[in-house]
């Protein structure tokens, strides 16, 4: 089952369907025979993050696969109610290795779809063969400070009405149009991205999975699990050294992301490449 999404500019994509694990999955793909690379998205975000990379990625070789995780974008809710990091890297190894076939691949991802890949790297050793880690959360080792600088605190009143005020959150935003323009917020005036990445067209074709009610607390869920009221039953694996062979970068023009993130990478991965700044870019590093 597919259809066609047309989003700025000239490109449109078709949007592939498949249940994995129980869960219909939305997707991108292109360039199949490639060499298979997983797009993971974060939050507030769906596979149309990737909109301007992927089109030059099947050129480039790669048999790109750009999910929506589960709740998220074009993907179902879950029967269950489970939207926790380690469910949706479940998720997206069943969908790319029993649903498309895939032995092994490489995982680009920021934001929550980093802590996803992370996950993914660990639990299904030999799967992921190479990372590109991006503004995501960085690993806690023991006896790391707080994850959490001055700046990035002054910044976070949303992690926390997300977090444990879910529910009234959404109860607030209760038309499409104040949805969006909560979630329009993250690309424009909350700095998560440097001024002016994203023009009036680019934020309405991000903000519009986010329109309907029950996408967007679905995709808020996800923060429940970090000080809030839901339980996972499997924590991401995020407390210990990556060996995987990760390529490590960082916009610094972002204001939820630690600025010491270069320097908590580099404990964690030993065989990385970078961290590499890139200037003027922020949390949106696609």
């Amino acid at each position: 089952m597919s259809d066609i999404c047309a989003g700025p500019g000239p490109a449109s994509l078709r949007v592939h369907r498949a249940e994995a694990r129980g869960v219909e999955l939305a997707y991108f793909r292109e360039g199949a025979g490639g060499y298979p690379l997983l797009l993971l998205h974060g939050w507030p975000e769906t596979k149309r993050i990737w909109w301007r990379n992927i089109v030059p990625l099947a050129a480039a070789g790669f048999d790109v696969l750009a999910p929506d995780l589960r709740g998220f974008g074009d993907s179902a809710l879950a029967p269950g109610g489970e939207y926790d990091a380690v469910t949706h890297a479940r998720d997206v190894e069943a969908l790319a290795r029993e649903v498309l076939g895939h032995d092994g691949c490489a995982v680009c991802a920021g934001d929550l779809g980093g802590v996803v890949a992370q996950d993914l790297s660990l639990r299904f050793e030999g799967f992921i063969e190479r990372l590109v880690l991006f503004n995501t959360i960085a690993p806690m080792l023991p006896g790391s400070p707080s994850p959490l600088s001055p700046e990035v605190r002054m910044a976070g009143d949303y992690f926390k009405r997300q977090s444990r005020e879910a529910d009234g959150l959404a109860a607030e935003l209760d038309t499409a149009a104040k949805r969006r323009g909560y979630v329009a917020q993250m690309y424009g005036p909350r700095y998560w991205a440097a001024p002016g990445t994203f023009d009036p067209e680019s934020v309405y074709f991000m903000t519009e999975p986010f329109a309907d009610a029950d996408s967007f607390r679905a995709s808020i869920a996800n923060y429940e699990y970090y000080g809030g009221p839901r339980t996972a039953a499997e924590p991401p694996r995020l407390i210990e050294r990556n060996p995987t062979p990760t390529l490590i970068l960082y916009g610094p023009e972002d204001h939820v992301i630690p600025r010491d993130y270069p320097s908590r990478m580099e404990a964690v991965f030993p065989e990385r490449v970078g961290p590499f700044t890139i200037p003027g870019a922020g949390h949106f590093l696609q």
